[in-house]
């Protein structure tokens, strides 16, 4: 782990371009070894009172099975050279390929948890709470147009257990 240090969480900037703009690269593992989707859509926050990150997944995206049966994984923020290695794993399934050896990433561990190497920044999480976006609960009705074919995103809330920096 010699090439990042640990930060507070508080310590993060902007979180609203990290997630909205920069993306990130949610991680875990399974049985076949390490998977890594890009995401748009997220927070990072407080909430009982801990530093958490929410994540949003698909239930037909590969990564959404790795997290729900993993009890930590981690959120990688890159920096704008990566842009392609994250266009790879945002369209390409982990199920078809090994997207971070074609993406050109590569992994370490931190505490058994795996994270991307070319991480700026690096999150390592414990999953708190795992639900789901339901259709009955949406107020503004013009949202829904986000899931033509009913795939409600799960939700999952994250407590930032390490925020990890590059040297």
């Amino acid at each position: 782990m010699s090439s990042f240090k640990e930060i507070s969480p508080y310590e993060l900037e902007n979180a609203l371009k990290l997630i909205g703009k920069d993306w990130m690269l949610i991680t875990a593992r399974d049985k076949n070894g390490v998977n890594a989707m890009t995401a748009s859509w997220g927070c990072l926050g407080v909430l009982w009172n801990k530093p958490v990150a929410v994540c949003f997944i698909r239930p037909q995206r590969h990564t959404f099975g790795l997290v729900r049966n993993e009890d930590k994984i981690s959120l990688a923020f890159l920096s704008d050279e990566y842009r392609g290695a994250l266009n790879i794993c945002g369209t390409k399934s982990g199920k078809d390929c090994n997207k971070l050896e074609l993406a050109g990433l590569s992994t370490l561990e931190h505490e058994g948890v795996p994270i991307i190497n070319e991480a700026s920044v690096a999150l390592v999480c414990r999953k708190l709470y795992e639900g789901s976006l339901n259709e009955s609960e949406f107020l503004d009705q013009s949202l829904k147009a986000f899931y033509n074919n009913g795939d409600f995103h799960g939700v999952f809330i994250l407590e930032i257990e390490k925020a990890l920096a590059k040297i």
